[in-house]
């Protein structure tokens, strides 16, 4: 599967992206282990949160879709999970990998985590060795899957220092912190996505917080939900640059997640002079959302402050496409954490803007790109759905198509993008 991006689309109108990966993982397995039956509006239905959902439903976890867009997760308690008969295959997706870890690590039985290719060459020690702090039973094969959790072990609550911020290694501690005897806490050195410390406090359970640490208690019990998804900033990151670099007019995104901790994008992208407005906030479930207004605009490169970084982690390869059109040099630093997502994102960022004439640097932790004129040609994204959807928006400002090879993994967190792509204006084919 290919994407041929054609220059010269016209960016404009309103228009709705699909719901919040992350909530939808998080709401799955807090719902699976809750006390009722948990309400679930707008899960994401891409292969990521299916693979959550199918794990769940191999330890016993029933869920029915009632109406579209509603998923009904019959919670079986914390203790109330059963053993898988094989071990849990979550397919691309790494943030299940990670939660399951640590939901699993104070369970009763044994289970082993396994995925594709890719995933399977992905760090996992950094949430098997802390888990091991506290009594877990978790091996990796040399750092990497399959994850290998020994039931039956008795979990001690501990305080964790984090090297690298990581909302899943934060995530996953804080679910084992729930089976563990006293107080588990998670010191971070810089701010990462709250989803689950938000939902976990949906579910009843009691949540500390401070500027740097998260902290629960064991022995909590969780109650059924109505949790309502918000459109995911992360795929709305895609049509805002798209709407700056080449809109007709102003880009309404409906009904998006807008959590502080998730929108540093905005604030590198208002740096380089982007006119963005968030309109109609609302909060729900414990989750701000808003509708994102923004307008084309004449971006200049910037020095990406280092601290907004890890809060826009996921963001930076359509940081790196709008940096590739704006004037002037923009440098990004601090994100070496790109180097073990789905692909070292900075290598196949830097390689394919590279190819398309744009003169940029790799460096061990980040990119300098001078912004030019993008010329066209064939691109791998290693599989990567970020890198290829970055570049399918980069297309329409190219001098020459662009075609993006192996983008079938762009259905893991954004089902349906070359259809919205283009109903937003975007000149954008897909290709068997």
């Amino acid at each position: 599967m290919r994407f041929i991006a054609d220059p010269g689309g016209e960016v404009g109108g309103e228009i709705r992206v699909p719901g919040d990966k992350s909530i939808s993982h998080r709401a799955a397995m807090l719902g699976a282990v809750a006390e009722g039956t948990t309400e679930i509006h707008g899960f994401l239905e891409g292969a990521d949160c299916l693979a959550t959902l199918n794990a769940l439903a191999a330890m016993g976890v029933s869920a029915g879709r009632p109406a579209a867009g509603v998923l009904r997760v019959h919670g079986k308690g914390l203790r109330g999970l059963e053993a898988p008969p094989a071990a849990l295959d979550l397919g691309n997706s790494g943030t299940s990998m990670r939660l399951l870890a640590g939901l699993l690590s104070g369970q009763g039985f044994d289970t082993i985590l396994i995925g594709d290719a890719s995933l399977m060459a992905r760090p996992m020690e950094r949430v098997a060795a802390p888990l091991r702090r506290m009594g877990a039973d978790v091996r990796t094969n040399g750092g990497r899957p399959p994850v290998a959790i020994r039931g039956g072990r008795r979990l001690v609550g501990v305080s964790h220092r984090l090297d690298v911020p990581s909302a899943q290694v934060k995530s996953a501690l804080l679910l084992a912190g729930l089976q563990a005897e006293g107080r588990t806490s998670v010191v971070e050195p810089a701010a990462t996505r709250d989803h689950t410390e938000r939902m976990l406090e949906a579910f009843g359970v009691a949540v500390e917080r401070s500027a740097d640490e998260v902290a629960v208690t064991g022995g909590a019990r969780l109650h059924a939900a109505r949790i309502e998804v918000p459109g995911d900033f992360s795929s709305a990151a895609f049509f805002i640059v798209a709407a700056l670099i080449a809109g007709r007019g102003p880009l309404v995104l409906l009904d998006v997640g807008v959590n502080p901790t998730r929108t540093a994008l905005i604030d590198i992208l208002r740096l380089m002079g982007a006119d963005i407005r968030l309109q109609a906030r609302a909060m729900l479930a414990g989750e701000p959302r808003a509708d994102i207004e923004v307008y084309p605009s004449r971006l200049q490169g910037v020095v990406v402050p280092e601290a907004l970084v890890p809060a826009a982690i996921d963001e930076l390869p359509v940081l790196f496409a709008a940096a590739a059109v704006a004037a002037g040099e923009t440098v990004v630093t601090g994100a070496g954490e790109l180097r073990v997502k789905e692909s070292d994102r900075l290598a196949a960022m830097a390689g394919g803007l590279a190819a398309l004439g744009i003169a940029v640097e790799a460096g061990p932790d980040g990119l300098r790109i001078q912004g030019g004129e993008v010329g066209g040609g064939c691109l791998a994204s290693q599989g990567d759905h970020r890198v290829a959807m970055a570049f399918a928006v980069l297309g329409a400002r190219a001098r020459a198509p662009i075609t993006i090879e192996d983008v079938q993994n762009v259905a893991t967190s954004f089902p349906g993008f070359a259809d919205l792509a283009r109903a937003a204006g975007l000149r954008l084919a897909e290709v068997s």
